[in-house]
C-alpha cells in the first residue's frame, strides 16, 4: 500500500485524547489511514510521498453534520422572510429541480465544502420532484472525492392534509419507505473507514406524518443507519406542533421513538432545560447552524447548556439558501461569536434605561468552536474514525497556509487564529489518503465549466423555464 510522509508542519493540530498541538509536526500515512503522529523527527524518513508543510496549519477535517446542497441553485432569495415565509416562497421554485440539477448542485456544494476544510459531509435531500433521486447527488459525492452521508430526506404531508409543502412537491409514504429501504441495500457502508453511508430523514414535523415518523425509525434501526430531521427551529414550528398535536417538538418526536443515541437533530434552538437533558441522557445528538439561524431570525440557540448537559453537539452550514454560503470554517468562528453575545443577562433596567443584552467573552473559546466542527461532528454521525489526527484513524486532514495577510500578527497562536481571523480557503485537503485540494487547485472537479454549468441550470430553474 503506497505511504504518504507529511513534515514540518508549523503546528500539527490532532484534536486527539490529549489535544496535543505539536510543533514541526507530521504525520506517516499508508494508503487512507494514519499510521504514526508526532514531532517529524519521530517519524519515518522516506515514504512513497513526502509532503513539507512548513508554514503550514495541519488539522483533522472538518464534519458537516446538516446542507441541503440544492439550495445552491436559489441563494439570495426571501431575503427577509422568517422560515416558514421562506420556505413557502421557495417550494414553488425548487418544485422545478430535475435530476441533472441535483447532480450539479451537489457537485457545487461539496466542491465549496472542500474549500472551506470540510472533509465528510451529511446532506438532507428531501424533495424529488420530476424523477429526481438521492442517486445522483451520491455519484456527485463519488466523483468529487467527499465522505459522504446520504440523507434520504422527504415530504409527504402537503397542503390539502395541513402541513406547509405544496402538494405537487410531496411524496407517497409507501414508496418513501421502499426508496428508503432500496438505497440502504444499495449503498449503505457501516464499515470503518466508510466513504458512504446512508440515513433516513423525513423532513420536519410540518411536512411529513407521525406514521412516516414511525415507520422510518422502525426502517432505519431494523438496518442499523442514522436518523435525522429538522426539529425546534423556530416559534412557528413549536405552535403549529402544540395546535396538531397536542405537544411541543421535543415531546412529539420522543412520543415517535426519535431520541437516541443513533438520531440527530438540525437546529433545536427552542428548547427547555428538561428538553436538553432528554436529549443530554437518551445521547440524542444535535447538528448546530448558527448562520442559518441568523440568516432566518430563528434565535440563538442553547449551545452552551447542551454542551453542559452532555448532548452530542456538530456543526451544520445548512442549506445554502438560508446560509447562501457553505464555508464550514467560517461556521466554526460564528458558534463562538453568536455565544459571546448570547442573551445572558438583560440590562434594559440598567442605569439610563440602556437597553440589549450582556454577553460572556469567555462564553466559547476558539478550540471548543473548533472541537464542535471536528470531533463535536464526528460523534453526531456515529463514527469513531474521523474528527482527530491519530494512529488508526482515517487519512482526513487539511491544512492552511499562514503566510498571508489574514494570519499576520497571531502567528502567537496559528490555532485560535483560524478561528478568531477572517476564515480562509484550505490550501490543501486530504480525504481518505487522497490529496483532493493541492496548493489550492481542486483536483478533482474543473471549476470553470461547472460554474457556468451551474449558474445556467439555476438561471432556468428561478424562471421555470
Amino acid at each position: 500500500m503506497p505511504t504518504l510522509l507529511i513534515k514540518n508542519a508549523h503546528t500539527l493540530v490532532t484534536m486527539d485524547a490529549q489535544r496535543r498541538e505539536i510543533a514541526n509536526g507530521g504525520l506517516f500515512i499508508r494508503d487512507n489511514v494514519i499510521e504514526q503522529v508526532g514531532p517529524t523527527h519521530t517519524l519515518p524518513q522516506t515514504a512513497d510521498t513526502i509532503l513539507d508543510l512548513r508554514d503550514h496549519i495541519v488539522l483533522p477535517g472538518l464534519v458537516n453534520t446538516h446542507h441541503h446542497l440544492y439550495q445552491s441553485l436559489t441563494r439570495v432569495l426571501a431575503q427577509n422572510h422568517n422560515l416558514f415565509d421562506w420556505l413557502t416562497t421557495l417550494y414553488p421554485i425548487w418544485a422545478n429541480l430535475t435530476d441533472e440539477a441535483i447532480y450539479v448542485s451537489t457537485l457545487t456544494g461539496l466542491a465549496e465544502l472542500i474549500f472551506s476544510g470540510c472533509t465528510t459531509s451529511s446532506d438532507h435531500l428531501y424533495i424529488y420532484p420530476n424523477n429526481c433521486t438521492l442517486d445522483s447527488q451520491i455519484r456527485a459525492a463519488q466523483e468529487i472525492g467527499m465522505r459522504f452521508h446520504a440523507v434520504r430526506g422527504s415530504m409527504s404531508l402537503g397542503e390539502s392534509k395541513g402541513g406547509l409543502p405544496p402538494d405537487r412537491v410531496t411524496e407517497d409514504e409507501a414508496f418513501i419507505l421502499k426508496d428508503s429501504q432500496r438505497l440502504i441495500e444499495q449503498y449503505h457502508d457501516p464499515s470503518r473507514y466508510a466513504m458512504l453511508r446512508v440515513v433516513l430523514a423525513p423532513c420536519s414535523p410540518f411536512s411529513v406524518t407521525p406514521d412516516l415518523m414511525r415507520e422510518s425509525a422502525k426502517l432505519a434501526r431494523a438496518y442499523g443507519v442514522r436518523l435525522h430531521t429538522h426539529l425546534a427551529e423556530t416559534l412557528e414550528e413549536e405552535e403549529f406542533c402544540l395546535q396538531t398535536f397536542g405537544k411541543r417538538p421535543v415531546a412529539y418526536v420522543e412520543s415517535l421513538g426519535w431520541t437516541g443515541s443513533d438520531v440527530w437533530h438540525a437546529h433545536c434552538v427552542h428548547m427547555s432545560q428538561p428538553e436538553i437533558d432528554l436529549f443530554g441522557r437518551s445521547g440524542t445528538g444535535v447538528a448546530h447552524c448558527p448562520t442559518s439561524n441568523m440568516r432566518l431570525a430563528s434565535g440563538i440557540a442553547p449551545l452552551l447548556s447542551w454542551r453542559a448537559a452532555g448532548v452530542p453537539v456538530g456543526l451544520g452550514v445548512d442549506g445554502s439558501a438560508s446560509n447562501d454560503g457553505g464555508h464550514l470554517l467560517n461556521e466554526v468562528r460564528q458558534a463562538m461569536l453568536l455565544q459571546r453575545v448570547a442573551p445572558h443577562r438583560y440590562l434594559s433596567e440598567s442605569p439610563g434605561g440602556r437597553g440589549g443584552f450582556g454577553g460572556k467573552p469567555d462564553a466559547m473559546s476558539a478550540r471548543q468552536a473548533l472541537e464542535l466542527g471536528t470531533l463535536g461532528g464526528a460523534a453526531v454521525l456515529g463514527r469513531d474514525d474521523i474528527g482527530s489526527l491519530a494512529p488508526g484513524m482515517c487519512a482526513d486532514l487539511i491544512a492552511i497556509n499562514l503566510n498571508q495577510l489574514a494570519y499576520t500578527g497571531s502567528l502567537h497562536d496559528p490555532v485560535a487564529a483560524v478561528v478568531f481571523n477572517q476564515a480562509q480557503n484550505v490550501d490543501y485537503a486530504m480525504i481518505n489518503g487522497r490529496l483532493v485540494v493541492q496548493q489550492g487547485q481542486l483536483a478533482t472537479l474543473e471549476l470553470t465549466p461547472h460554474i457556468q454549468r451551474h449558474n445556467e441550470i439555476s438561471r432556468r430553474m428561478i424562471r421555470g423555464e
